[in-house]
C-alpha cells in the first residue's frame, strides 16, 4: 500500500519537482558556468549582472502570484454575482468587461499606469491583474454552467440556498475547469512579467532587457530559460491538482 501510495504522488507531482529542481539549480549556479566559460567568450558577452538571478526570482514570483491572486479573487467574486443572480446580462457585461482588458495591449497598459503609479512593480501588476481576469471568469461561468440542471434541481429540493448551492455544489464541481483557468493566467502573467523590467519592475525582464540593450544572448538566457522552467513548473502542478 505504502509503495503503490508513494508511486502515485511521483506520477502526479514528479513532473513538477523536476521543473523546480532545475529552475533551482539554473537560477543558483548558471552565473558560476558563465564565469567558467568567460576566457571563452566575446568581450561584450557574459556581463554580471548587478542583481543575482535569486534575487531576481523572488521579485518575479512576487510580481506574478500578488497580481495573478488578486485578479483571481476579483474573478471568482464576479462569476459568484453572476451565478447567484443568474442574470445573463450582467453575465454578458462581465465577459465583454473582461474581453476589453485583454485586448488591450499590455505596453499601453504600463504606459498608461506609469504617470498614475510611478515607475516600479505598480504598472506591471496592474497589467497582469488586468490580463488575468478573463481566463479566470469566463472558466469559472463554463465550469457552473456546465452543471447539469437534475443537480441543481436535486439541491433546490433537499431546502438548499443559492449560496449553499455556490459553495457545496458549484465550485467544487468546476474545480477542474476553473484551475484550468488559473493555470491559463499564470502562465500568461509569468512570460508577461519580463516586460515589466521597461518601467522599472524586477523580476526575470532584468537580464532580458539588459541582453537586449548589450546585444548578449547569455544575459538574454539567464532571464529566459527560469521564466521558461517556472511556466513549465505552473502548468504541471495545476494540471496535476486539478486531478
Amino acid at each position: 500500500m505504502k509503495e503503490s501510495l508513494r508511486s502515485r504522488m511521483l506520477k502526479r507531482y514528479g513532473v513538477p519537482l523536476l521543473y523546480l529542481i532545475l529552475f533551482l539549480g539554473w537560477i543558483f549556479s548558471s552565473q558560476m558556468w558563465i564565469d567558467m566559460l568567460s576566457p571563452w567568450l566575446p568581450p561584450n558577452v557574459g556581463l554580471v549582472m548587478r542583481t543575482p538571478l535569486p534575487m531576481l526570482a523572488w521579485q518575479h514570483l512576487f510580481i506574478v502570484v500578488i497580481s495573478t491572486a488578486l485578479s483571481v479573487l476579483t474573478a471568482l467574486l464576479l462569476a459568484s454575482g453572476v451565478r447567484l443572480s443568474r442574470n445573463q446580462e450582467w453575465k454578458s457585461t462581465v465577459l465583454t468587461a473582461g474581453s476589453i482588458a485583454e485586448t488591450i495591449p499590455s505596453a499601453a497598459v504600463i504606459a498608461l499606469a506609469v504617470p498614475i503609479l510611478g515607475y516600479g512593480n505598480g504598472p506591471c501588476m496592474l497589467a497582469l491583474y488586468l490580463y488575468a481576469l478573463l481566463p479566470v471568469v469566463r472558466n469559472t461561468m463554463v465550469g457552473m454552467d456546465a452543471i447539469p440542471l437534475e443537480i441543481a434541481d436535486a439541491a433546490e429540493g433537499l431546502g438548499m440556498t443559492r449560496l449553499q448551492q455556490l459553495m457545496k455544489i458549484d465550485f467544487p464541481l468546476a474545480k477542474p475547469v476553473i484551475f484550468a483557468g488559473i493555470r491559463t493566467a499564470l502562465i500568461i502573467n509569468v512570460s508577461l512579467a519580463t516586460i515589466g523590467a521597461t518601467v522599472g519592475a524586477g523580476g526575470f525582464g532584468v537580464p532580458i532587457i539588459a541582453g537586449i540593450r548589450s546585444y548578449d544572448p547569455i544575459l538574454v538566457l539567464q532571464g529566459s530559460i527560469p521564466v521558461l522552467l517556472m511556466a513549465f513548473f505552473f502548468d504541471r502542478i495545476f494540471r496535476s491538482s486539478s486531478i
